[in-house]
């Protein structure tokens, strides 16, 4: 009896011990993710589909899939299939929260992004000779909105600026590539800077602004075109080496290509001196995104990641310029010698914008 029960204890211990192993080799089990699923613009898709990010996110409990639209437009989309919706600026973030039905919910502003105009070297060249930009930088320097506003009012050609004959290349009426500004931000929001400094210098507040400034505002859209829905692809164009001269993109797309390693072949980047900041706003819809915003906003590892893809965290002007500090030769960091201003109301703006595309009154 005592030898069979020494068999049996022995075995037991053996048992305990090869439990102990196996339990050490585990992996440890992942942390449950719960899905949201978000309407983003389309500047913000490299950062979701980053890997770090994906992997920062699940860390905190979240698997995010997002699908992307002009901001302008979020709100004509059936919002109840959405968590959340995350729209480039805040004017059309109040839009999208009264069409979701979640009016006074909680929004957040994780990180923001200037937009730039950038350039072609010659086109660059051709601007700064003919006082209607002025170099700042090896590659960088400001567009003087004034003076290219009244370009654009004259009708001015490439061909009519002094310096353009050694630059076969610049044909055609000088403007600037936008989006569409009925339904993108970046569009909408030069249009807020363009009519800002054509009205004097004041914000377009009532329908004689309107009327006022319309006429220049169709002249820069009408001249372009086709219009784009996003940044995304008149960006990738131009740095293929296609496309047009001058082309209106976010401070972060350029910001982002560099810090990855990317050295553009031919680019120079125009802050305007009038502008308006696109403070990326993030509008819960359900319960289930309530309180992603706040995590992209103060989580150390995601504003690290939101840096890395060249977006300004808010209050962050120091972390960007330390995280930009090798590439001053085109960015402007403190965004000296720029002008902020504000935008006009929703309603004035969407009626600026359908002027400009030659919808509604004749301009």
């Amino acid at each position: 009896m005592r030898r069979i029960l020494g068999i049996l204890l022995g075995l037991l211990l053996i048992g305990g011990v090869a439990a102990v192993v196996l339990a050490r080799g585990q992996s440890p089990e992942p942390t449950a993710t719960k899905t949201v699923r978000g309407v983003i613009g389309s500047e913000k898709s490299e950062f979701f589909r980053d890997p770090g990010v994906v992997k920062a996110l699940a860390a905190q409990g979240y698997t995010v899939k997002a699908e992307t639209s002009g901001s302008w437009a979020m709100d004509q989309l059936a919002l109840k299939n959405y968590d959340f919706a995350f729209p480039s600026s805040s004017e059309p973030a109040k839009e999208i929260a009264a069409a979701a039905g979640v009016k006074g919910a909680q929004e957040t502003k994780p990180f923001y992004s200037p937009l730039v105009v950038i350039a072609r070297g010659n086109a660059a060249e051709v601007l700064v000779g003919n006082g209607l930009a002025k170099r700042t930088g090896k590659n960088s320097g400001t567009l003087l909105m004034g003076p290219f506003l009244k370009a654009a009012g004259e009708d001015r050609t490439w061909q009519q600026l002094t310096g353009s004959a050694a630059h076969a290349e610049l044909t055609g009426t000088v403007f600037v590539k936008t989006t569409d500004p009925a339904t993108s931000n970046s569009g909408a929001l030069f249009l807020a800077a363009a009519s800002t400094v054509a009205n004097g210098g004041n914000l377009v507040a009532d329908d004689a602004a309107i009327d006022r400034t319309a006429p220049l505002m169709h002249k820069l859209i009408s001249v372009q075109g086709a219009l784009e829905p996003s940044t995304d692809a008149p960006f990738r164009a131009f740095i293929s080496g296609s496309g047009e001269p001058l082309i209106l993109v976010y401070e972060s797309q350029v910001a982002a290509m560099l810090l990855q390693g990317q050295q553009p072949q031919d680019m120079v980047v125009l802050y305007p001196d009038t502008t308006v900041n696109t403070a990326h706003t993030f509008v819960p819809i359900s319960d289930a995104a309530r309180d992603l915003g706040t995590l992209l906003a103060t989580d150390p590892g995601l504003r690290d990641l939101a840096l890395r893809h060249g977006f300004r965290p808010q209050d962050g002007v120091p972390a960007f310029t330390a995280a930009t500090a090798q590439h001053t030769d085109y960015l402007n960091p403190g965004l000296t010698g720029i002008r902020q201003v504000g935008t006009p109301t929703v309603k004035n703006l969407m009626a600026l914008a359908a002027r400009a595309k030659g919808q509604g009154d004749t301009p």
